[in-house]
């Protein structure tokens, strides 16, 4: 694929190229979190940011716990569904709205500390993003806690759709 052309949320990562890399993960931290206002309030962390390879961390702190003081399973689901979204975002055309549609977690252990979602997409999947202006992939997502525990089991569905115009509902 590297006749690929970068779209839109790619050439506004491709800014922080100026940052010096030891801080590029916090300015994008900053930047995604303004982009997506539930990821700043959780305080997801945007470590890795590729058209293979999305990785978002967050941290155990008070504003995200459950009642036993760990990571709140809304906040898991925040996690994963950021990173599979922000992977698909990274490829979708700039013509096309990637949608979430389905998903599935599974509760597995109870998480410890911290936590990181890295979601993928393969290269045939991000080749039919390219060529089709709708569909659907089914994104995996693997989440690990600090002592190599995953705490859920989880895949995403996405789709995407032309951008058009919308209709007013009646």
């Amino acid at each position: 694929m590297s006749d690929h052309t970068p779209n839109r949320l790619e050439r506004q990562l491709e800014r922080l190229s100026e940052v010096p890399a030891f801080a590029r993960p916090w300015f994008r931290s900053v930047v995604l979190r303004r982009a997506v206002p539930f990821a700043g309030t959780a305080g997801l962390d945007f470590l890795q940011m590729t058209r293979h390879q999305v990785e978002i961390g967050i941290k155990n702190e008070k504003k995200v716990q459950n009642h036993i003081g760990g990571i709140h399973a809304s906040a898991m689901n925040l996690l994963a569904e950021t990173a599979t979204g922000m992977v698909v975002g990274m490829n979708v055309r700039d013509d096309c709205v990637p949608l979430a549609k389905e998903l599935k977690m599974a509760f597995k252990k109870r998480a410890t500390g911290a936590l990181r979602a890295v979601a993928t997409l393969s290269d045939a999947q991000r080749a039919l993003m390219q060529a089709s202006d709708k569909g659907e992939v089914t994104v995996p997502v693997t989440v690990t806690d600090e002592v190599g525990v995953n705490p859920v089991e989880c895949e995403f569905v996405w789709a995407w759709i032309p951008a058009g115009p919308r209709k007013p509902v009646p």
